[in-house]
């Protein structure tokens, strides 16, 4: 009776300290299963298929703004411009306007000054007289007058008027520094075919001129015919040799024109005179520049045409001949040359 009275009282001693929470006296390894069970699940759900209703992106998009009205922006601009409670312009304190306006003043002022400290030692090094390089100088080039809006294309009918007006005024205009009273007012005479070196005077003084009067270019100076020949269908036209700073043409020799026919006939072209001379006379080089060669006055060849054959298209080249002259460039057309076209109708 003894063993069953202990079982007894052993069991009865198992029911005073049974415990409702099972884990407080699960063994160790259950603990740690039971842990690891839980992760799985965890895992499991993680995995799972994502349901119909996650997968409408609608949900997810962020929702509208509600719209504002004009008199809310209208506020906040207002607010913006001058915010009464941290007496803010702008977004910025007068503390903070007046450092940022410092700032950039202080760094404008000095990149001006930089500037202009550079453009003073610049200018310091550079004449204004001549060039400061001047290795390798280019031979001239060669233009004519009159040419409308630069297309070196004269077309008329001698018995229109109209057609040839515009061409007499621009040689008109061409000239009108070229009058006598001017050259004798302004200019000296000159002996010819010699240069006129002047280079013994002070860099700054001014350079004396050459005459070249008006009355020297003869039945093309419009002084005998103010329309230029253009009413008889014998045109005249003006040939310039483009100015070079110190340069000395035909190294001793003048430079002479000679005008021929480029394209069409030769005999379509007629007889030429040339006035004064067909060359440029040697007394009128070397140029000094505008900034002491106050009143040159660039020499001019002016051209007649005799003989245009009417109703005919007619490309005529004048170009340069002389010692160091260059006139059959392929890549300049104007370099010691000018080529231009006449149509002229009765």
């Amino acid at each position: 009776m003894e063993p069953i009275s202990t079982a007894g009282g052993a069991e009865e001693e198992h029911h005073g300290n049974y415990s409702p929470n099972p884990s407080a006296e699960a063994p160790p390894g259950k603990h740690a299963v039971s842990e690891a069970l839980e992760e799985v699940q965890e895992e499991l759900i993680e995995h799972q298929p994502l349901e119909q209703e996650d997968l409408n992106f609608e949900k997810w998009k962020p929702k509208p703004k509600p719209k504002r009205t004009l008199h809310e922006k209208a506020g906040d601009v207002k607010t913006y411009l001058w915010n009464a409670e941290t007496r803010e312009f702008m977004g910025r304190t007068g503390h903070s306007w007046f450092l940022i306006i410092l700032f950039y003043t202080a760094l404008y002022a000095f990149l001006a000054a930089m500037f202009g400290a550079c453009m003073w030692c610049l200018m310091l090094s550079i004449s204004p007289y001549h060039p400061t390089h001047n290795d390798r100088v280019m031979p001239p080039g060669m233009t004519m007058s009159p040419q409308l809006d630069g297309h070196y294309e004269i077309a008329f009918n001698a018995s229109d008027r109209k057609s040839w007006k515009k061409y007499a005024k621009l040689m008109e205009e061409q000239l009108r520094p070229y009058n006598d009273a001017v050259q004798e007012q302004r200019n000296i005479q000159c002996p010819q075919d010699a240069y006129f070196m002047q280079d013994e005077q002070g860099e700054s003084a001014e350079r004396k001129a050459c005459q070249f009067k008006r009355s020297w270019l003869g039945e093309c100076s419009g002084l005998q015919d103010p329309h230029f020949g253009f009413s008889q269908g014998k045109p005249c036209i003006l040939l310039r040799m483009n100015r070079i700073l110190g340069y000395l043409p035909g190294h001793g020799t003048p430079v002479n024109v000679t005008c021929g026919v480029k394209k069409g006939a030769p005999e379509s072209l007629g007889e030429l005179q040339f006035f004064p001379k067909s060359i440029f006379n040697l007394m009128y080089y070397p140029y000094y520049g505008k900034l002491r060669h106050v009143n040159y006055t660039a020499p001019v060849v002016a051209v007649r045409f005799n003989g245009l054959q009417y109703d005919t298209h007619i490309v005529v080249k004048c170009k340069l001949n002389g010692k160091g002259i260059i006139n059959d460039s392929p890549t300049d057309r104007f370099l010691g040359s000018v080529s231009f076209s006449f149509d002229v109708g009765a």
